[in-house]
């Protein structure tokens, strides 16, 4: 996502590595230079939202910021993804099957860590475009964190939760499967503190954007999370399974 402010711009996130050259040709699409991003803002350190901040450090001098508790996830020094034994069994259902293809071809198990990435506080935030504000909703990982852009009226969640997802036959406001999550149970009440946030947008790390209010978005996701718990996948979140906590390899979501 590009965040733009007159002739200043931020990134959030950026992507498998294999989806690097959409990145730039955006980019120089809007008229803007790579080298000149502001920063690169991480959500979260999954592969798919990481993919070119190496990329970004190394070749420009971009800071890539993060929350402090994704700091280390983000630099490589742990790791909370879900692991290649829960991929594989559950590989055997098409869509599933077809995601891990994709995943492989998008160049994730190659992916660089940013190991100059380094972590964000309110004031570094408010100097950038858009003045960023950061909202922890810790669960999909330690430090996963959601953007608000205030001026902007809009909201970038990451996968806080999503609006669908290559494993996902559904569509709309919705929490991704369980095993993508280190703590489950903390990622489906981490969404509550996006309660109050006043956001007529809402930019999802999966799936097309929401022009609705938040209310309205929490109150959807609140009837599909409440199925998943009781493993009704409501809205195709599938069973539950367990959180990888550093324990795997296999990469993300």
């Amino acid at each position: 996502m590009v965040v733009r402010d007159g002739p200043d711009f931020i990134l959030v996130d950026s992507g498998y590595p294999g989806d690097r050259g959409h990145v730039l040709a955006s980019l120089r699409h809007l008229g803007l230079e790579p080298a000149d991003a502001a920063a690169l803002l991480v959500t979260h350190g999954h592969v798919d939202h990481t993919g070119s901040a190496a990329f970004f450090s190394e070749s420009f001098g971009t800071p890539v910021l993060c929350a402090p508790e994704e700091l280390a996830h983000v630099r490589g020094q742990e790791e909370h993804q879900v692991t290649l034994g829960q991929v594989l069994r559950r590989a055997w259902r098409p869509r599933v099957f077809r995601w891990m293809v994709h995943v492989i071809q998008a160049g994730a198990l190659s992916a660089e860590p940013a190991t100059r990435a380094e972590a964000w506080d309110a004031a570094t935030l408010h100097a950038l475009p858009g003045q960023p504000v950061a909202i922890t909703l810790p669960g999909h990982t330690p430090g996963n964190a959601a953007l608000l852009f205030p001026a902007a009226g809009a909201v970038a969640v990451g996968d806080s939760f999503v609006t669908g997802h290559p494993i996902s036959p559904a569509s709309g406001p919705q929490m991704l499967h369980p095993m993508y999550h280190t703590d489950p149970a903390g990622a489906i009440a981490a969404p509550r503190n996006l309660a109050g946030v006043d956001v007529s947008v809402i930019l999802p790390g999966h799936g097309p954007a929401l022009h609705m209010p938040m209310a309205e978005a929490l109150t959807d996701l609140g009837l599909q999370a409440g199925a998943a718990r009781r493993g009704t996948g409501r809205r195709g979140s599938g069973n539950r399974g367990s959180g990888s906590r550093g324990s795997g390899n296999w990469r993300r979501a």
